[in-house]
C-alpha cells in the first residue's frame, strides 16, 4: 500500500516517521508529473513546495488554522493533503480548479490567483480571530520572494508588525523565481544568504580558538561577536524583516520535513508574528523542469511526462506576432523601451530584451509601480510599451487613471491573454479591461483581428506621444488573416452580404470575434437579411466613421470578448444617442460575473456567443422591428 493512499487527514501525516514521510514526498511528485503532465497546469511551483506543504499540515490545523496560498498556484499538494486527488479533469468543468476553491474545500481561503495579496489576507484573518476570542488559531501565509516584490505585501507587513500579539506566521517560499528569476534589490538580499554562509563558520572557529586565547583572545572574540549582527545585516535577510518588527526564523531547508516542522513549531510557539524563511527548488526532483533556465516547468500544458516535451507543439500564436514586432519596431526607434512586471518570456518581452537589454524593464510583480515609472520614462523622452495579461492591468488601473492619462504620457499597453481564457478561472479571464478603459479620458484602444492588424496597430500605437495607447489579443494560436474589402478610416469593411434588398444589419466584430461577424453576416443572408460586417481595429474612442455606417442601417449588432455591461457595444449605443440616432444596438459578449473555470468555446456557448447564437438574436431583433413598423 502506497504512502499516498493512507493519508486521508493530517492526523495520517503526524503518525508518519521521517522515512515513511521522505517516501510520501516523493510518491507526491510522481503523482503531480503523472497527473499535469495529462491536462497541463502550474507543475514547478508544485515540485517545489511538497515537503513544506506536509510540514505545514503536520504542525497546523487546517481548516481551524487558516491556510493562504500567495497566488495559489503552489497549492495542488495540499489540495491532495486535503482529500483531493482526483486530478483527472484538473482546470476544466466539473473538475479541481488550478487555485485554491471554496466551493471545493473549507480548508481554501483566497481563490484570487493575483500576486502579492497573501498578506493581507492572513492580516485580516488574524485580526479577526483576535477579536472573535480565538486566540488559540493560527494564520500560516505562503508567499514566495517574487510576489515580495510587490508592494502590497509590504504594506501588509507594515501592518503585520503593529499586532505583536496575533498568531500570524509567514512562510517566504525562496526559490529565487517568480514566473522566471525574482529581480531587484530583495531578491540580491535574498540571494546573499543562499551563497555565502562563510560567515557562521568564521565567528564558530573565532569562538572555539580565540576564547581557548586567554584574555587578548577573549578581548578579540567579544568585538568579532559585537559585529556579528552587523555582519548578518549584510548576509542575512532578517535584517529587513526584524527592523519592521517581526521575528524570523531560518533561513530553513525547505525540502527537510523534519528542519521545517522544527521551524514552524518555533514560529507557532512563539504567540506572535513569525517569518519562517525556506529556501525551495522550483521543480524540485523533476528532471526536465530543473533543466529548464526559463521558469522551471511553472506552467505547462499537456506533456509527455518522460521528456517533457509538447505533446502537440503549440502554433504560431498572438505572443509571438508581438514579440517579433516589437523588435522590429525597436531597431528603428531608439526610444521605443519594454516593461515587464515579472512576465518577461510569458508576454513576448524576451526577444526584446536579448536584443536590447538595456532598454526592458523587469519591475517585478509591481504594476501599479510599472505604469507611474512608464509616466516618468515618457516624460524623459522615451516611448514605454509595457506588456501584461489583460487581467493584471486592474491591479494598476489608477496609475493608468492619475499618472498616465492625466499628465497625457505617451505610453503604450500591450495586453496579452485578454477575453476569455478560461482554464485558470475568475482571475484570470482578462475580461474587464475595456469597460474598465472607457473611463480613461483620451485613451485610445485597439483589438486586432489577424497578424497583419495586431502589427499595424503596434506600429500605429507608439507614434502617439500624447495619450496612453492599449493594444489587446487574445490567448492562444493567430486565426487566418482576415482580409477587409474596404477601409473607411479606422473601420474596416470585412464584408456584404446581400439579402432581400438592402443591407439592414451592421455586424461589428470586435477583435477575435471578427471572423464571427463574418459567419453571422452569412448566416443572415440566408434568410434575406442583408448585413454588412466591419471590424473598427481601434475600438476606443467610437470612431465617427462607425457612427455614420450604423445610421444607415435598420440594426447594429456587436459581438466581443469582453464584459457587455460598459463594453464597446455600450459605447457605440451611447455614442449614437450622442449623436442623435435612433438606430437600436445589440450587444452580445461577457455577463457581468465571476466565471468558473471551463474551456474558452464552453464559455462561449454559455453566453450565446457563437454565431448561430448571435444570427438568431439578430434575426429575431430585425422581425421585431419589421412587426413594429407594420403597426398602423
Amino acid at each position: 500500500m502506497s504512502e499516498l493512499s493512507r493519508v486521508r487527514s493530517a492526523s495520517d501525516l503526524r503518525r508518519m516517521s521521517p522515512r515513511r514521510l521522505r517516501a510520501l514526498a516523493e510518491e507526491i511528485r510522481s503523482f503531480l508529473v503523472t497527473s499535469v503532465s495529462r491536462t497541463g497546469g502550474h507543475l514547478g511551483p508544485n515540485l517545489g513546495v511538497v515537503e513544506l506543504t506536509i510540514a505545514m499540515h503536520r504542525v497546523f490545523d487546517s481548516p481551524r488554522d487558516r491556510m493562504v496560498f500567495d497566488t495559489g498556484h503552489q497549492a495542488y499538494v495540499h489540495k491532495i493533503l486535503t482529500g483531493r486527488r482526483d486530478f483527472e479533469r484538473l482546470r476544466k468543468r466539473g473538475g479541481l480548479s488550478g487555485y485554491p476553491s471554496r466551493a471545493e474545500s473549507d480548508h481554501d481561503v483566497v481563490e484570487n490567483s493575483h500576486a502579492s495579496t497573501a498578506l493581507s489576507w492572513a492580516d485580516g484573518i488574524a485580526k479577526g480571530n483576535q477579536l472573535a476570542g480565538h486566540g488559540d488559531r493560527h494564520v500560516v501565509a505562503v508567499i514566495g520572494d517574487g510576489a515580495l516584490t510587490g508592494g502590497m505585501a509590504w504594506e501588509a507587513l507594515n501592518n503585520i508588525a503593529e499586532g505583536q500579539d496575533r498568531r500570524l506566521v509567514i512562510i517566504v517560499n525562496d526559490n529565487g523565481r517568480s514566473y522566471a528569476p525574482t529581480i531587484g534589490g530583495l531578491a540580491r538580499y535574498l540571494d546573499a544568504l543562499r551563497t555565502d554562509r562563510h560567515y557562521e563558520k568564521v565567528l564558530d572557529w573565532g569562538k572555539r580558538t580565540l576564547q581557548h586565547g586567554g584574555v587578548p583572545g577573549q578581548i578579540t572574540y567579544d568585538a568579532l561577536h559585537g559585529l556579528k549582527q552587523g555582519v548578518k545585516d549584510v548576509l542575512r535577510p532578517q535584517g529587513i524583516f526584524e527592523g519592521f518588527g517581526i521575528k524570523y526564523v531560518g533561513p530553513v531547508d525547505g525540502h527537510d520535513i523534519g528542519a521545517m516542522e522544527a521551524a514552524l513549531i518555533s514560529a507557532k510557539s512563539y504567540g506572535g508574528p513569525v517569518i519562517v524563511h525556506a529556501i525551495t527548488e522550483k521543480g524540485r526532483g523533476y528532471v526536465p523542469a530543473e533543466s529548464d533556465v526559463v521558469d522551471r516547468f511553472h506552467a505547462v500544458g499537456v506533456i509527455h511526462p518522460e521528456t517533457g516535451l509538447p505533446v502537440a507543439p503549440s502554433r504560431f500564436g498572438w505572443t509571438s506576432v508581438f514579440a517579433e514586432e516589437i523588435v522590429s519596431i525597436a531597431r528603428s526607434r531608439s526610444d521605443v523601451v519594454g516593461v515587464t512586471a515579472a512576465m518577461l518570456a510569458p508576454v513576448g518581452l524576451a526577444p526584446l530584451a536579448e536584443e536590447f537589454p538595456e532598454r526592458v524593464f523587469d519591475v517585478g510583480i509591481a504594476e501599479q509601480h510599472a505604469l507611474t515609472s512608464a509616466a516618468g520614462m515618457a516624460l524623459a523622452g522615451l516611448h514605454p510599451v509595457i506588456a501584461l495579461y489583460a487581467t493584471f492591468l486592474n491591479r494598476g488601473f489608477d496609475q493608468l487613471l492619475m499618472d498616465v492619462a492625466l499628465h497625457r504620457a505617451g505610453v503604450t499597453i500591450v495586453l496579452d491573454r485578454a477575453g476569455l481564457t478560461g482554464d485558470d478561472g475568475a482571475s484570470h479571464n482578462g475580461m474587464w479591461d475595456m469597460a474598465l478603459l472607457r473611463l480613461v479620458p483620451s485613451l485610445r484602444l485597439a483589438a486586432p483581428r489577424d497578424e497583419a492588424t495586431l502589427r499595424e496597430a503596434l506600429r500605429d500605437a507608439v507614434v502617439v506621444r500624447d495619450a496612453p495607447t492599449v493594444i489587446r489579443y487574445p490567448k492562444g494560436a493567430l486565426p487566418s488573416p482576415i482580409p477587409a474589402i474596404q477601409r473607411t478610416g479606422v473601420v474596416d469593411v470585412l464584408a456584404r452580404t446581400p439579402g432581400d434588398g438592402e443591407s439592414r444589419a451592421l455586424v461589428v466584430g470586435v477583435g477575435s470575434f471578427a471572423g464571427t461577424a463574418i459567419d453571422v453576416g452569412r448566416r443572415l443572408a440566408q434568410q434575406g437579411i442583408g448585413t454588412t460586417v466591419v471590424d473598427p481595429r481601434w475600438v476606443l474612442p467610437v470612431p465617427a466613421e462607425l457612427i455614420e455606417l450604423a445610421e444607415g442601417h435598420d440594426l447594429v449588432v456587436t459581438i466581443e470578448d469582453g464584459l457587455v455591461p460598459n463594453g464597446v457595444g455600450a459605447a457605440i449605443r451611447d455614442a449614437l444617442v450622442s449623436a442623435g440616432s435612433s438606430v437600436p444596438v445589440q450587444t452580445h459578449g461577457i455577463p457581468l460575473a465571476f466565471l468558473s473555470h471551463a474551456t474558452r468555446n464552453e464559455l462561449i456557448e454559455d453566453f450565446g456567443l457563437r454565431a448561430q447564437d448571435v444570427a438568431r438574436d439578430a434575426a429575431a431583433a430585425i422581425a421585431a422591428l419589421e412587426g413594429a413598423h407594420a403597426e398602423p
